[in-house]
């Protein structure tokens, strides 16, 4: 008989997350169509498969799914009082001066701070350097743009732009310069470092390219100054850790507490700094997904049930068919 890889796949995740998942097989193959990486856990057990060819320890680009880890690090050094989630992001000086005092570190990680998804020269970047439409700017043209078009209203806004200017401004409050490079050492030394992930600003020579999409050419993403949005690389045993560590609380407790704002679209019943909620809160799901160039990524936490599940797919967001096949397949896994 013919093995069926997708059916040995939701086999393998049902054990480790204590359900049958066998009518799932559609949103497993809508989302991993390109081959990728799936993987649970829950408390000591788990499993980690790559189906289409992928390694199941591929190193990935994140895309949004780096905006968890960006709020991990501004939560470790909120905890040492190196940062405060509700004061005033110009208290920490130099660069960030002149910044509006309603943006502080709580509204830039749940995109409360009423700043827009890119700056407003990405209109033009994004053709001219498409695989990397934020590098022609500067930090300091980050930090002019957000004190440009910040708006206060505490309304949700998803911002790019936002975290990663959250960042920058962690980087500076670790005591790094404002940079990419200061936000990758922050990182590396508050977060990354101590849990053994091995997570990178950088992307490895080994790493997965990305699946066949219109402009792709299986380049990976670039993301300049705005890493902490988008930029960072890692595989999937790498995020299950950071969402087990999640769950023991070293990395703090901010990322449980998911509120109601204004603003939120269909689907998010509240928003923590870094992730997205769904369910009864404060419990219910914590997650967050990610588009790159030709990259889909997800990650969710059920806190309830202490289930970790991660998804990293090669393709970008196809022109036809579904186009949140990887939240969908996040939410067949994590709900109960």
């Amino acid at each position: 008989m013919f093995r069926d890889p997708w059916r040995e796949t939701l086999r393998d995740l049902g054990g480790v997350l204590g359900r049958d998942l066998s009518a799932y097989r559609a949103p497993l193959r809508a989302a991993l169509a390109q081959g990728g990486v799936v993987g649970a856990a829950r408390g000591d057990a788990r499993v980690v498969r790559g189906v289409g060819g992928t390694p199941p320890g591929g190193m990935f680009e994140l895309a949004s799914v780096s905006k968890p880890f960006t709020a991990a690090l501004a939560g470790v050094l909120a905890d040492r009082g190196a940062l405060d989630w509700h004061a005033p992001l110009a208290a920490l000086g130099g660069p960030l001066r002149g910044v509006p005092r309603h943006v502080t570190a709580w509204t830039l990680a749940t995109h409360t701070a009423g700043v827009p998804l890119h700056p407003a020269r990405v209109g033009v970047t994004t053709f001219t350097h498409f695989h990397d439409p934020y590098g022609p700017m500067s930090p300091g043209a980050v930090v002019l743009s957000v004190r440009r078009w910040a708006r206060p209203g505490a309304r949700f806004q998803y911002s790019n732009l936002g975290v990663g200017l959250l960042g920058l401004a962690a980087a500076r409050a670790a005591g790094e310069a404002f940079s990419a490079d200061g936000y990758a050492r922050a990182l590396r030394r508050e977060v990354t470092g101590p849990l053994g992930l091995n997570v990178t600003a950088r992307a490895p020579a080994d790493v997965v390219r990305p699946g066949v999409g219109l402009l792709t050419g299986g380049q990976v993403t670039g993301f300049g100054p705005l890493v902490g949005a988008g930029g960072l690389f890692g595989a999937a045993d790498d995020l299950l850790n950071f969402g087990a560590a999640q769950l023991t609380g070293r990395l703090g407790g901010a990322w449980r507490d998911a509120r109601r704002v204004p603003g939120l679209p269909p689907g998010i019943a509240g928003v923590a700094p870094g992730w997205f909620a769904r369910g009864a809160l404060p419990g219910g799901v914590r997650w967050h997904d990610g588009v790159a160039r030709g990259t889909r990524t997800g990650l969710g936490v059920q806190l309830d049930r202490g289930a970790v599940v991660v998804v990293l797919a090669r393709g970008g967001v196809p022109l036809l068919g579904p186009r949140d096949a990887v939240p969908a397949l996040l939410r067949a896994l994590l709900d109960p």
